[in-house]
């Protein structure tokens, strides 16, 4: 598996459905996950991706989280041939077909995932989106909004303005209680990786209940409390910087 972010969703999948809670706090039930990276953290052991040689201070990734993907809990590859999921699971996503969106959803998902010059969009539809009942293009464009209302909260606040810096667990899951209500940094996950000597926050899994790919668009505020608890995985991080 030499895709490295085939590796990175294979990993955050495993870490976030093994700490999911069945049914807790009133009943939440976690049924998606939003994947949101950090992706200077992610480019540090990545130089090589078009993506992250591009990167620089200014674009809007250095300082917000990126779109990673929106994942249906324990369902993949629904209705998908032999032939592109094995192609998928090998990281030649080149060899997936393109994905049919409109112009406005394409040039917000190019902003809010980087990764799309990489593919990264072919494989989040082939593996996650075909089993949301979605268009492609409803399916990011939820995507996008989602993650559009995490960089509108004091959790992208806190991490743009600690770059560079250590922060904790405790910290952040304060960041999300402010934006989303008391609790909802129970229902978040955070992965780190070792890079440049130290360790740093590469990733947060977020659940969500199963509205999150309704006909009638929910909060993600309202989504994140409609989810069941979870650890919180790593307790501390430095927010990277992007360049290398």
């Amino acid at each position: 598996m030499s895709n490295p972010f085939l590796r990175m969703a294979v990993v955050s999948i495993a870490i976030a459905a093994a700490g999911v809670a069945g049914a807790q706090d009133g009943g939440g039930r976690t049924r998606f996950i939003l994947a949101a990276s950090w992706q200077p953290a992610f480019c540090e052991t990545n130089q090589r991706k078009p993506e992250c040689r591009s990167q620089t201070g200014e674009r809007f990734d250095a300082t917000n989280f990126s779109l990673h993907g929106l994942w249906p809990m324990r369902k993949d590859y629904c209705d998908v041939s032999g032939t592109l999921r094995s192609a998928d699971k090998d990281g030649e996503w080149g060899k997936l077909p393109e994905v049919e969106l409109s112009a406005d959803t394409k040039a917000a998902l190019e902003k809010a995932m980087p990764g799309t010059q990489s593919g990264l969009e072919r494989h989040e539809w082939i593996k996650h989106g075909t089993c949301t009942k979605m268009s492609a293009d409803d399916y990011f464009g939820a995507s996008v909004r989602l993650i559009n209302e995490l960089n509108a909260s004091a959790v992208r606040d806190l991490f743009a303005t600690n770059i560079g810096k250590s922060l904790t667990a405790d910290a952040i899951k304060a960041a999300f209680d402010r934006s989303f209500g008391p609790g909802a940094g129970d229902r978040v996950k955070m992965s780190c990786r070792r890079a440049s000597g130290g360790r740093v926050i590469s990733e947060l899994t977020i659940g969500l209940s199963e509205d999150a790919t309704s006909n009638e668009p929910a909060s993600l505020r309202d989504l994140i409390q409609g989810a069941g608890r979870t650890s919180f995985g790593c307790n501390e991080g430095v927010v990277d910087a992007a360049g290398f």
